[in-house]
């Protein structure tokens, strides 16, 4: 961390000015918690498995505002269900979802009383996974680790708004509910990468979004079924974000920030991360996105009126240290 930055100067975002569109219906608000630990991954060494697990403990528990770990997984996902974890793998080792993050949230969801066979990670390739450091298995007995080119995609167009695509089977045949791990992290076309771009992982046909910043297709994906009923958590992986030169893993650009993100909210949480990466971006004296010509309205478009997916209005999003 650069001199004079402290964490409470990096948790002090940035909420004021943004674009609000109109939709998210005002109620409860939008829990969005944000776990650090400064010793998960010291500045040189791998990420300690036991924090880690300490710290996902520490966000599922505060967000679900539960007495135990275990009562907020309990929560998350019933022993009947096929658990989806969609990870993020493009950028392979560096810049993707820690295998030990992975690892960890795999037991707590054996623990909640979910069998192996019940669990299934998966992104768009086999030879992603492989390159982040997980390993293929596609026995049904056992977790499986697969890409979209092992189970394909349905034969039918999926259709909301500017899109139709062709959805994963994993997710629509396999999974019965979903939890998103993306990672925080710039993007050099459409501004940021977290929980709502993770899901162009779930399409056969991403490249077509990426136009105009991705603005209105990473909301209208997100739109689509399963996508949006199947979506149960968001846990991003903020272990060694990355605020400029996204999404290939570009180290001169990351930082240790070890942290966790979760929301129930995929919205309140990349509007969050949005401007966590906008205050390094500042920090290290870089333009702003809006200046940058890639300001991910997206953000904005998945809360209006015609998507509804969460809120984006920081008086409607409350962040939680824990």
């Amino acid at each position: 961390m650069p001199p004079g930055d402290t964490r409470r100067d990096l948790l002090r975002l940035c909420l004021g000015g943004a674009l609000i569109r109109p939709g998210w219906t005002a109620g409860p608000k939008s829990r969005v918690v944000i776990a650090r630990d400064p010793l998960v991954r010291p500045s040189t060494g791998a990420v300690d498995s036991a924090r880690l697990a300490g710290l996902l403990d520490r966000a599922v528990q505060s967000l679900y505002n539960s007495d135990s770990p275990l009562e907020a997984w309990k929560k998350i996902a019933r022993p009947n269900e096929v658990v989806g974890l969609k990870i993020n793998c493009l950028a392979g080792r560096g810049s993707s979802t820690n295998p030990v993050l992975v690892d960890a949230i795999c037991e707590r969801l054996r623990q909640a009383g979910v069998p192996d066979r019940n669990i299934v990670v998966w992104d768009r390739l086999n030879a992603d996974l492989e390159h982040a450091g997980f390993r293929v298995a596609t026995r049904k007995d056992r977790i499986r680790f697969i890409g979209n080119d092992e189970s394909g995609y349905e034969s039918e167009l999926a259709v909301f708004g500017s899109v139709g695509s062709l959805i994963s089977k994993t997710l629509t045949q396999v999974c019965d509910v979903m939890i998103n791990l993306p990672v925080l992290k710039d993007h050099g076309i459409v501004g940021v990468t977290m929980a709502l771009k993770n899901m162009f992982g779930t399409i056969h046909n991403p490249n077509k979004y990426h136009t105009a910043a991705g603005d209105p297709y990473v909301a209208d994906v997100n739109m689509l079924p399963p996508i949006r009923t199947k979506l149960r958590l968001t846990i991003c992986d903020a272990i060694a974000p990355q605020y400029e030169g996204g999404p290939s893993y570009m180290p001169q650009w990351a930082w240790p920030f070890n942290c966790l993100l979760a929301s129930r909210d995929p919205v309140a949480l990349d509007y969050t991360g949005w401007k966590i990466i906008e205050q390094q971006r500042a920090t290290k004296g870089l333009p702003t996105l809006l200046a940058a010509k890639r300001e991910p309205a997206y953000i904005a478009r998945a809360a209006d009126a015609q998507h509804r997916l969460g809120t984006n209005d920081p008086a409607q999003i409350e962040k939680v240290e824990a």
